[in-house]
């Protein structure tokens, strides 16, 4: 009798053991977009500080030569060399900068991608559709690459909107107001152009999960639909991105045009000529930045549809944080009966 007692505890503790683990893998939840990559910007913490300081004084040092080149200019005219003597050190300070980044970036973001493909792929090493696998692996790099290339250009992009427009405050008021007015039809044509991406990057990423499959199953008529599939939709995210190209820079003619017009009626013919300089190069700049927003929404709703395929993946396969080993569907299944 207290062997069948002994027993009996025994199974309990073993079916509420199991349960634990039933309800721990099935209620994991998967990841957004911004929380993998604020895991993966924590993970690396201290290599991504210092390069993204690296790339802040680079790209401090870039904002601040227009205004040294007009100054140059306006003390050449002058007979002074003491402006183009300070435009050289900025020039040469900021290169050695930008050098040591672009050397220090690629030891970074490949440790990162190995770190993250490198745990993506032992945590699936159990799933049988390798083709979505394969494509998952390959998809994962974006997230890196987004560390890597297109956060980097979204801060370029926000000194060059921010600084320019500060900087240009001191040469004319006026220009600056109308700087933040084209600001209202490049959100609303962002907006169009992040919806239809959105739309496109699902269907290019539904035909490369199955590549692996048509690549293996050889048939000719199967791999041509499948890559002529690939080319339209190719096409057609190309021709959303020309559309787009074509709308900003007509933007940057009106702006730079308009800029000028401002610049001429309020300052006349007692305007320096470092100063069209500053201005131009400023304008310019601010226009640069402007192109980085419907960029900016294209690669964000591209991440999005990427997350949403790993997520399946975490889901088939939750991990336990204490040891990080994946749960075998048999071991799953045989929990679930002994709980039953």
């Amino acid at each position: 009798m207290k062997r069948y007692e002994a027993d009996s505890s025994f199974l309990g503790m073993t079916k509420d053991k199991n349960r634990n683990l039933i309800n721990k893998t099935t209620t994991e939840q998967p990841m957004s977009r911004f929380q993998i990559l604020k895991s993966l910007m924590n993970k690396h913490r201290s290599q991504l500080v210092l390069t993204y300081i690296l790339f802040s004084l680079e790209m401090l040092g870039g904002l601040m030569r227009p205004f040294f080149l007009g100054l140059a200019i306006n003390d050449l005219l002058k007979g002074s060399y003491q402006g183009l003597i300070i435009l050289s050190i900025v020039h040469i300070v900021t290169l050695c900068i930008g050098t040591l980044r672009h050397m220090y970036d690629t030891r970074t973001y490949s440790a990162i991608y190995v770190s993250l493909v490198t745990k993506f792929l032992s945590r699936r090493i159990y799933k049988q559709d390798v083709s979505k696998l394969s494509a998952h692996s390959t998809l994962a790099r974006e997230f890196v690459d987004f560390l890597e290339f297109d956060l980097v250009y979204v801060i370029e992009a926000a000194y060059n909107l921010l600084g320019s427009l500060i900087l240009l405050f001191f040469y004319d008021a006026a220009v600056v107001g109308m700087c933040l007015a084209v600001l209202v039809p490049v959100i609303a044509i962002s907006y169009v152009y992040g919806k239809r991406m959105k739309k496109l990057n699902k269907l290019k990423n539904d035909e490369l999960e199955q590549q692996v499959d048509v690549i293996g199953s050889g048939d000719k008529k199967t791999l041509h639909n499948h890559y002529n599939n690939l080319r339209k939709l190719q096409i057609k995210i190309s021709d959303q991105e020309a559309w787009n190209f074509g709308f900003m820079e007509f933007l940057v003619m009106i702006v730079l045009g308009v800029s000028l017009l401002i610049t001429y009626k309020t300052s006349g013919a007692a305007i320096l000529a470092g100063n069209v300089v500053g201005i131009f190069f400023y304008v310019s700049n601010f226009a640069k930045g402007l192109e980085t927003i419907p960029y900016t929404v294209q690669r964000l709703t591209s991440l999005t549809d990427i997350t949403r395929r790993i997520e399946l993946q975490v889901e088939d396969f939750p991990e336990d944080n204490n040891n990080l080993k994946p749960v075998r569907k048999e071991k799953r299944a045989k929990i679930k009966e002994l709980a039953a």
